[in-house]
This record gives structure tokens, C-alpha cells and sequence, in this order.
């Protein structure tokens, strides 16, 4: 079982959704030494345009719904672990 922990930022309402953008951050290739261990380097940046509003949880229900698709896993294996009402969240998918 892997499970990998993401910082989300969400853009409900947007007109490009639903779309996912995973980049790796621009400085994980230039720190070296015991910085480079820190896992938080390492993750890439995950941006989630959505179609939905930030409205009675709509947003959140399809986040979880693209991320599931996108990583190909049950909805039931992610999980928005900090963040419901902000828009950087941090998730975790079980796979």
C-alpha cells in the first residue's frame, strides 16, 4: 500500500476545469545536503482547476473525484486531510 501526501491548491469555478497541473518545485533541483531530505522538497505542486463552486462542500466532493480519476484509485482513497474551507488543502491518496 503507498500512500502519497499532496498540497493542493484549488481554483473552484473556473472555466479550464475539471484539469489537474503537477509541477516540481523550481528549487527541489538546486538544495543539496539535509535539505534535500525533507520530504516537502520533493513533492511536486499540484493545481486542480475546478468547474464547481466553493459552495456547500461542491468543490471538495470534486476534487476528490478528479484527483481519484487522475491517479486512478477509488474515490474512497483520497482524502482531504487539512484545509475543507481553504484553498490549499493538504490530501492523501492510499493506493
Amino acid at each position: 500500500m503507498t500512500t502519497l501526501n499532496l498540497t493542493v491548491r484549488v481554483k473552484p469555478g473556473s472555466r479550464k476545469g475539471p484539469l489537474v497541473v503537477s509541477t516540481m518545485p523550481a528549487d527541489a533541483e538546486s538544495v543539496s545536503g539535509a535539505a534535500a531530505v525533507s520530504s516537502r522538497l520533493a513533492e511536486p505542486e499540484v493545481t486542480v482547476y475546478l468547474q464547481e463552486r466553493a459552495v456547500d462542500g461542491a468543490a471538495n466532493d470534486a476534487l476528490i473525484r478528479v484527483l481519484a480519476t487522475h491517479y486512478g484509485v477509488a474515490r474512497s482513497a483520497v482524502s482531504i486531510i487539512r484545509g475543507h474551507a481553504a484553498r490549499v488543502k493538504q490530501v492523501r491518496v492510499v493506493s
